[in-house]
């Protein structure tokens, strides 16, 4: 059965994600900043809606893909914002990539007002999101959960319930760190290969078949030649910027430090992630940390 959707964020995430759902035969009502977002969406089928008020007035789900924890907080909770005008039962998605503590906050505020709400940060960059192949890692209540899940089979693959309000974006920002450490760690290992005088070909044949195998190496390959399909073919447009790596392993430290973690690796990695992006490379694909390394950011 069509469901009116309201979606806030229709970025170069948000927007495939608004318009698959159209595509499902939902009627879609976005809004965002930008108006060349919107025609986008109208262009698909999709409605523009005047604000946030209007959209929540006649929504019977909003999906939002915001910035940061605060532009979320303000969204719903601020004056004029979501759970002001969202009807009781209203369903909640927020695929935002924010702190562990706003997502909390905000469940608990939605709610008081008598909604389900989930957060379900993703996974699978833009190609994930326009394709419908996105991972979505859930946090909220088992029937909030149940609720959302057909909504995010239309814009996703993988849908994995991680447990309660927050446990989604817990997922996100744990695997984020892992992936930001191994990526380091990888392109260390060639790096040293290059002083060696070890071929980077040789390297890779050997490490992606011994223990030092891994998703940074084997599907995400930072040198140029091994892995035809890694960004490092492509000068290192990205698929997932550094800066976004950078934003994800800062939410880990601000998570690691809030609940007492030790988590010296990944406080190492948000560091030189932040000396890649100040010397220009916040752009540039998050495995163009080896240029940095060996010293040609």
């Amino acid at each position: 059965m069509a469901s009116t959707i309201g979606f806030i964020g229709l970025g170069n995430m948000g927007g495939p994600m608004a318009i698959n759902l159209v595509k499902a035969g939902h009627r879609v009502l976005g809004f965002d900043l930008s108006e060349t977002a919107l025609n986008t969406l109208a262009e698909a089928g999709g409605e523009k809606a005047a604000g946030v008020a209007e959209l929540a007035a006649e929504a019977d789900v909003v999906v939002t893909m915001l910035p940061a924890g605060k532009h979320v907080r303000q969204i719903y909770t601020g004056e004029g914002g979501i759970l002001e005008h969202a009807r009781a039962g209203t369903l909640l998605i927020d695929s935002s990539t924010i702190d562990v503590d706003s997502a909390r906050a905000v469940s608990e505020a939605a709610s008081g007002k008598g909604m389900k709400m989930v957060d379900a940060p993703v996974s699978g960059g833009v190609a994930g999101a326009a394709g419908g192949t996105l991972t979505f890692m859930v946090g909220g209540e088992d029937d909030a959960f149940e609720a959302a899940k057909p909504f995010l089979d239309i814009m996703g693959k993988t849908i994995v319930h991680a447990g309660g309000a927050g446990t989604g974006q817990a997922a996100k920002i744990c695997n984020n760190m892992l992936l930001g450490i191994s990526m380091i760690g990888v392109s260390e290992a060639f790096v040293l290969a290059e002083r060696l005088g070890l071929d980077k070909q040789k390297l890779f044949d050997i490490s992606s078949t011994a223990s030092g195998q891994c998703w940074s190496l084997t599907s995400y390959c930072p040198v140029p030649g091994p892995l035809p399909t890694s960004p490092a073919n492509r000068d290192y447009q990205p698929g997932f910027a550094a800066e976004m790596m950078l934003k994800d392993l800062k939410l880990a430290q601000e998570a690691a430090q809030s609940s007492g973690a030790a988590t010296p690796l990944g406080a190492e990695a948000a560091a030189l992630y932040a000396l890649f992006c100040n010397t220009g490379g916040e752009g540039q694909d998050f495995s163009g940390i080896v240029k940095f390394l060996r010293g040609s950011s």
